[in-house]
């Protein structure tokens, strides 16, 4: 079993990925699992039986990919703003937001490994983002959020249904929400409005298809 210490969590990602560049986004670098590195070869009971969840936050999704992206390409979005990367994983949007020039950046996520690896692609990249733990689903949107974004979020229908009644509390709230999708079954399509789209390359272990669609979407007033 991994030791449930934050030390040992840091040890472990950076053990059992590789310092990487992902491909829509070569300006950062990232903790990712790859064909070299052993995390990749592991099934789902392998990982239970290490006491490890299931790594989201060693690949760069494809709806953050893009999200981040946009970011990027676009930073008057967040430049000088209160940011929350909503359902983190790496992490990825997170430190394009601070790259970009948010004033403060928070990351959420509810798997305690995903505080690993935001702190150890955060330091990659120079940039400073905080972190939280705690199911923001259990809280009322925080107002001091003024822009939220989201990476590939609906992948579950009850799931996507219960993330998107909070985001639009957050929208009513004053915040700014953007999230990336490509093309997810339970991603709806009303009350949003498309920013971009791009061909995002990907990887058949992780998705359908080699080079996904995915768009970045404004949640509408």
């Amino acid at each position: 079993m991994i030791a449930d210490t934050a030390e040992a969590r840091r040890a472990f990602i950076a053990a059992n990925t590789t310092l990487e560049r992902p491909p829509h986004t070569p300006e950062l670098r990232l903790h990712l699992a790859s064909e070299i590195t052993p995390i990749w070869k592991l099934t789902e009971e392998a990982l239970a039986e290490i006491g490890l969840p299931p790594p989201f936050w060693a690949f760069a999704w494809a709806g953050g990919q893009a999200l981040a992206r946009y970011v990027l390409d676009h930073p008057q979005t967040v430049a000088g703003r209160r940011v929350l990367d909503f359902a983190a994983g790496s992490g990825i949007v997170a430190v394009a937001a601070a790259r970009a020039g948010a004033a403060r950046v928070l990351a959420a996520d509810i798997d305690v490994f995903c505080e690993a690896a935001v702190g150890l692609n955060a330091e990659a990249n120079a940039v400073d983002v905080a972190f939280t733990a705690e199911d923001m689903l259990d809280l009322p949107p925080p107002a001091w959020a003024e822009v939220i974004l989201a990476g590939d979020i609906c992948y579950e229908q009850p799931l996507a249904a219960r993330v998107m009644a909070w985001l639009s509390a957050a929208r009513g709230q004053g915040a700014r929400v953007l999230i990336g999708d490509p093309g997810r079954s339970y991603f709806p399509r009303q009350g949003l409005d498309k920013l971009a789209e791009y061909q995002v390359p990907t990887t058949r272990e992780l998705e359908d298809m080699e080079v996904k669609r995915t768009a970045v979407w404004s949640l509408a007033c």
